[in-house]
């Protein structure tokens, strides 16, 4: 980019890793990491023969995937004598990234993207959607996909989302596993029903079923005791939208599954019984649900929200409800965010491709004890004893250890794992994001009873056609 668009952009440099992002949600994407330190810019020990070194662009919505890059270079200082790393990091709440990565993707050039990342709430637009030219095919980049997605075990979601459906190629892969289970407070598991054990409480909430009818027996069992089965409707919209045999649309028009639409009942019966809180993901009274004194049971989601998102927000001292969670197959399979990492073609065939390849390829495909998953999976990313986390890599997680002390000893790899192999990738669209925020305020209105549920569908057909040129009928 230019120097003015760079200026206007807000250009930094890179900063150390930071938490995982959520799907749909500001305050997911950029949340900040708990225990990692602020790594510093990559050392240049020898420049080029000329005393220039090339440089990569890179653009992001937070620091996690520059911080990668860093923790590559410090790693490769032969690659960092002759490469230097341009970041842009620019956040997602206001609607800036986007529109800044679709000017720098369009201006191509020297300046164009190297690598750049898309969460799950806008992904598809650019490994299958309107901005899908612009990314190189892994292929291209000199990776064989084949061989690298059987050997890392990536679970088969992730490839779908990042397969460009016009030619059939790869251009984009998580390094996060984000497949979803149900986290629960053993303390009130043992006083409803005796025990904490996963498989009792998973049995309760009916793993497996795909249905909701034993979850709402388990509600009634809570409430009785005085608790919330979850928090709010948008702890179980994530497994309903990320479910659903369909996405919002299909063959150009606004499609309403039968699935996302029983939302509308769903949440009914969350509000009408009181089974939960009432409050709305990411803010205030949602966070303050999550500490020992907060009376909710349980929330649906992958391992960034445990690490990122309840563990801040836990509690302190004798309120802290550290040690008192655990995980649990959930009724519903689903997944829950992730970041997708793409290659710009302009770097295709140029000094920059080999080395863009590798990065790329340590961040989402290599598997050994020295790729950037084993250490993330582990918890020495930064050192020993750092936050451990689910990643893309099946083959990594089966060669770690996922023990966690803020889930009571329990080793979350064994319920996450599974979890990975019933997510359906292929129910997105690249309007998500704006729907989505569609859907969610008129089921709102419904079960607030500000709404009829036959008004409620219409004010959301009536905002989609707003906002979106498709077919609204």
């Amino acid at each position: 980019m230019k120097k003015l668009l760079a200026m206007l952009l807000a250009c930094v440099m890179v900063f150390g890793l930071c938490a995982c992002s959520g799907n749909s949600a500001p305050a997911a994407t950029q949340a900040p990491a708990t225990e990692a330190p602020k790594a510093e810019a990559p050392a240049t020990e020898a420049p080029a023969a000329d005393g220039s070194k090339v440089t990569i662009n890179v653009m992001s919505f937070t620091d996690e995937v520059p911080g990668m890059i860093t923790k590559y270079m410090e790693a490769h200082p032969d690659v960092a004598a002759k490469y230097d790393v341009n970041t842009t990091i620019i956040a997602t709440t206001d609607g800036l990234y986007q529109p800044a990565l679709d000017q720098a993707l369009q201006a191509g050039g020297a300046d164009a993207p190297d690598i750049y990342c898309a969460e799950s709430a806008f992904v598809l637009k650019y490994c299958q959607g309107d901005a899908s030219e612009f990314a190189a095919t892994y292929e291209d980049l000199g990776i064989d996909v084949a061989a690298a997605t059987k050997a890392a075990d990536i679970a088969q979601y992730t490839i779908d989302i990042g397969t460009r459906p016009s030619d059939g190629k790869l251009v984009g892969l998580g390094y996060q596993a984000t497949g979803g289970a149900f986290i629960y407070r053993r303390s009130i598991a043992k006083d409803v029903w005796g025990t904490d054990d996963p498989a009792v409480v998973a049995e309760k909430i009916g793993a497996g079923t795909g249905k909701w009818d034993k979850f709402f027996e388990a509600a009634k069992e809570l409430k009785a005791k005085g608790y919330a089965i979850v928090s709010g409707d948008g702890d179980i919209w994530h497994a309903v939208e990320n479910s659903s045999p369909t996405g919002w649309i299909v063959d150009g028009a606004l499609n309403i599954d039968p699935a996302r639409e029983a939302f509308l009942d769903l949440s009914k019966t969350l509000m009408d019984n009181g089974y939960h809180h009432d409050s709305v993901d990411w803010q205030e009274g949602w966070f303050a649900d999550m500490k020992k004194d907060g009376g909710v049971f349980g929330f649906y989601g992958p391992a960034w929200l445990i690490n990122y998102t309840i563990a801040p927000n836990c509690g302190e001292g004798d309120n802290s409800s550290a040690g008192d969670w655990a995980v649990c197959a959930p009724n519903i399979g689903f997944f829950w965010g992730g970041t997708w990492v793409l290659a710009g073609k302009t770097c295709v065939g140029t000094e920059k491709q080999q080395v863009v390849a590798d990065i790329i390829k340590w961040i989402t495909l290599d598997c050994d004890e020295n790729s950037l998953q084993y250490a993330w999976a582990n918890g020495t990313l930064n050192g020993p004893g750092g936050t451990k986390d689910t990643v893309a890599s099946g083959t990594v997680m089966a060669m770690s250890n996922g023990e966690m002390e803020f889930l009571g000893g329990q080793n979350m790899f064994d319920v996450f794992v599974p979890a990975n192999q019933y997510a359906n990738g292929k129910n997105l669209t690249q309007y998500d994001e704006t729907i989505n925020t569609a859907w969610r305020e008129a089921v709102r209105a419904y079960t607030a009873g500000t709404m009829t549920r036959d008004e409620a569908i219409s004010s959301f057909k009536t905002a989609v056609g707003d906002k979106l040129d498709i077919i609204v009928k």
